[in-house]
Protein backbone atom coordinates (compact mmCIF):
# COMPACT_ATOMS: atom_id res chain seq x y z
CA UNK A 1 0.00 0.00 0.00
CA UNK A 2 2.83 2.19 0.77
CA UNK A 3 4.42 2.09 -2.85
CA UNK A 4 0.85 2.74 -4.21
CA UNK A 5 1.05 6.01 -1.86
CA UNK A 6 4.64 6.74 -3.13
CA UNK A 7 3.87 6.01 -7.02
CA UNK A 8 0.79 8.44 -6.29
CA UNK A 9 3.25 11.04 -4.64
CA UNK A 10 5.74 10.86 -7.72
CA UNK A 11 3.25 12.12 -9.76
CA UNK A 12 2.17 15.15 -8.01
CA UNK A 13 5.54 17.28 -7.15
CA UNK A 14 3.36 19.68 -4.40
CA UNK A 15 1.48 16.11 -2.80
CA UNK A 16 5.49 14.46 -2.44
CA UNK A 17 6.78 17.86 -0.75
CA UNK A 18 3.85 17.57 2.13
CA UNK A 19 4.69 14.48 2.41
CA UNK A 20 7.83 14.96 3.52
CA UNK A 21 7.66 17.78 5.52
CA UNK A 22 5.87 16.48 8.47
CA UNK A 23 5.12 19.96 10.19
CA UNK A 24 3.87 22.81 8.15
CA UNK A 25 3.29 26.26 8.85
CA UNK A 26 1.29 28.53 7.85
CA UNK A 27 0.43 32.23 8.60
CA UNK A 28 -2.74 34.41 8.81
CA UNK A 29 -6.25 32.79 8.37
CA UNK A 30 -8.19 30.77 5.95
CA UNK A 31 -11.04 32.28 3.81
CA UNK A 32 -13.00 29.83 5.66
CA UNK A 33 -12.34 30.94 9.10
CA UNK A 34 -12.79 34.39 8.04
CA UNK A 35 -15.84 33.63 7.13
CA UNK A 36 -16.90 32.21 9.72
CA UNK A 37 -15.88 34.86 11.92
CA UNK A 38 -17.32 38.05 9.56
CA UNK A 39 -20.71 35.85 9.85
CA UNK A 40 -20.92 35.53 13.41
CA UNK A 41 -20.28 39.08 14.29
CA UNK A 42 -23.26 39.97 11.19
CA UNK A 43 -25.62 37.57 13.53
CA UNK A 44 -24.31 39.71 16.76
CA UNK A 45 -25.65 42.93 14.83
CA UNK A 46 -28.71 41.78 13.76
CA UNK A 47 -29.38 41.11 17.04
CA UNK A 48 -28.46 43.84 18.71
CA UNK A 49 -29.92 47.22 16.44
CA UNK A 50 -33.21 46.14 17.26
CA UNK A 51 -32.58 46.36 20.62
CA UNK A 52 -31.19 49.56 20.59
CA UNK A 53 -33.75 50.92 18.63
CA UNK A 54 -36.07 49.24 21.37
CA UNK A 55 -34.45 50.97 24.08
CA UNK A 56 -34.17 54.73 22.55
CA UNK A 57 -38.28 54.47 22.13
CA UNK A 58 -38.00 53.17 26.10
CA UNK A 59 -35.73 56.42 26.72
CA UNK A 60 -37.96 59.04 24.32
CA UNK A 61 -41.20 57.62 26.40
CA UNK A 62 -39.63 58.38 29.97
CA UNK A 63 -38.88 61.31 28.87
CA UNK A 64 -41.66 62.28 27.70
CA UNK A 65 -43.51 61.55 30.94
CA UNK A 66 -41.45 63.31 32.82
CA UNK A 67 -41.29 66.66 30.53
CA UNK A 68 -45.16 66.25 31.27
CA UNK A 69 -44.36 65.92 34.85
CA UNK A 70 -42.39 68.93 34.45
CA UNK A 71 -45.33 70.74 32.21
CA UNK A 72 -47.83 70.07 35.25
CA UNK A 73 -45.26 71.71 38.15
CA UNK A 74 -44.98 74.67 35.73
CA UNK A 75 -48.54 75.06 35.15
CA UNK A 76 -48.82 75.18 39.16
CA UNK A 77 -45.86 77.87 38.91
CA UNK A 78 -47.49 79.66 36.75
CA UNK A 79 -51.05 79.73 38.35
CA UNK A 80 -49.56 80.73 41.98
CA UNK A 81 -47.61 83.60 40.07
CA UNK A 82 -50.78 84.45 37.43
CA UNK A 83 -54.08 83.89 39.87
CA UNK A 84 -55.80 86.49 37.78
CA UNK A 85 -55.07 84.20 34.74
CA UNK A 86 -55.10 80.74 35.95
CA UNK A 87 -53.30 78.20 34.23
CA UNK A 88 -51.50 78.39 30.88
CA UNK A 89 -53.05 77.15 27.88
CA UNK A 90 -49.63 77.32 25.66
CA UNK A 91 -46.09 76.15 26.20
CA UNK A 92 -45.08 79.28 24.83
CA UNK A 93 -47.19 81.31 27.74
CA UNK A 94 -44.68 78.74 30.50
CA UNK A 95 -41.72 79.14 28.21
CA UNK A 96 -40.23 82.90 27.37
CA UNK A 97 -37.70 84.81 26.98
CA UNK A 98 -34.63 83.96 29.58
CA UNK A 99 -33.29 87.87 29.48
CA UNK A 100 -36.58 89.29 29.80
CA UNK A 101 -38.90 89.73 32.72
CA UNK A 102 -41.13 87.15 32.99
CA UNK A 103 -44.64 88.09 32.56
CA UNK A 104 -48.15 85.80 31.60
CA UNK A 105 -47.22 85.85 28.30
CA UNK A 106 -43.44 84.27 29.07
CA UNK A 107 -43.90 83.21 32.36
CA UNK A 108 -40.20 81.13 32.09
CA UNK A 109 -41.13 78.52 34.44
CA UNK A 110 -39.95 75.54 31.46
CA UNK A 111 -36.83 75.55 29.76
CA UNK A 112 -36.45 76.49 26.23
CA UNK A 113 -36.47 73.38 24.93
CA UNK A 114 -39.82 71.93 25.91
CA UNK A 115 -41.52 75.52 25.58
CA UNK A 116 -40.75 74.71 21.33
CA UNK A 117 -42.83 71.76 21.91
CA UNK A 118 -40.60 68.93 20.44
CA UNK A 119 -38.28 66.82 23.07
CA UNK A 120 -36.72 63.80 22.64
CA UNK A 121 -38.79 62.62 19.80
CA UNK A 122 -42.45 63.61 21.22
CA UNK A 123 -44.82 66.44 20.45
CA UNK A 124 -46.11 68.44 23.38
CA UNK A 125 -49.14 70.51 23.41
CA UNK A 126 -51.59 71.93 26.57
CA UNK A 127 -55.09 71.51 25.03
CA UNK A 128 -59.09 71.33 26.28
CA UNK A 129 -58.55 74.46 28.62
CA UNK A 130 -61.66 75.59 30.24
CA UNK A 131 -62.04 79.16 30.35
CA UNK A 132 -64.04 81.11 33.51
CA UNK A 133 -64.86 84.52 33.06
CA UNK A 134 -64.05 86.58 36.44
CA UNK A 135 -64.53 90.00 37.29
CA UNK A 136 -64.44 90.63 33.12
CA UNK A 137 -61.52 88.85 32.84
CA UNK A 138 -60.70 85.09 31.29
CA UNK A 139 -59.04 82.67 34.13
CA UNK A 140 -58.69 78.88 32.69
CA UNK A 141 -59.49 76.38 35.42
CA UNK A 142 -58.40 73.44 34.19
CA UNK A 143 -56.40 71.58 30.79
CA UNK A 144 -54.80 68.70 29.47
CA UNK A 145 -51.24 68.62 28.60
CA UNK A 146 -50.32 66.16 25.61
CA UNK A 147 -47.46 64.45 24.24
CA UNK A 148 -47.31 62.54 21.33
CA UNK A 149 -44.65 60.38 19.33
CA UNK A 150 -43.26 62.66 16.48
CA UNK A 151 -42.96 59.27 14.15
CA UNK A 152 -45.12 56.71 15.91
CA UNK A 153 -43.03 53.35 16.17
CA UNK A 154 -40.16 54.68 15.55
CA UNK A 155 -39.63 57.61 17.98
CA UNK A 156 -42.03 56.03 20.70
CA UNK A 157 -45.25 53.55 20.79
CA UNK A 158 -47.62 55.14 23.68
CA UNK A 159 -49.05 58.73 23.36
CA UNK A 160 -49.48 60.38 27.29
CA UNK A 161 -52.00 62.51 28.50
CA UNK A 162 -51.62 64.49 31.89
CA UNK A 163 -54.94 66.42 33.26
CA UNK A 164 -54.42 69.18 35.93
CA UNK A 165 -54.85 67.71 39.16
CA UNK A 166 -54.77 64.03 37.83
CA UNK A 167 -52.83 61.34 37.07
CA UNK A 168 -50.90 60.48 34.05
CA UNK A 169 -52.43 58.13 31.54
CA UNK A 170 -51.25 56.38 28.16
CA UNK A 171 -52.78 55.54 24.83
CA UNK A 172 -50.72 52.57 23.11
CA UNK A 173 -51.83 53.34 20.04
CA UNK A 174 -49.28 56.38 20.11
CA UNK A 175 -52.08 59.25 20.05
CA UNK A 176 -54.39 61.10 22.47
CA UNK A 177 -57.12 58.79 23.47
CA UNK A 178 -55.00 58.33 26.97
CA UNK A 179 -57.27 55.49 28.51
CA UNK A 180 -54.72 53.22 30.25
CA UNK A 181 -53.26 54.06 33.68
CA UNK A 182 -49.19 54.53 33.99
CA UNK A 183 -47.53 53.30 36.59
Amino acid sequence: MMGTLSTFAEQRPGLRRWMKSPAVERNGFTLMELLIVISIILILMLVAIPTAGKIRKHANELSAQKSLQTIEQAESMYESTYPANGYACSLTALGGDPTGAPSPTAAGVINGELATGIKSGYLFNITNCTKVTVNNGDRITSFTATAVPATPGKTGDRGFCLESGGAMKADPAGGTNCTQMVQ
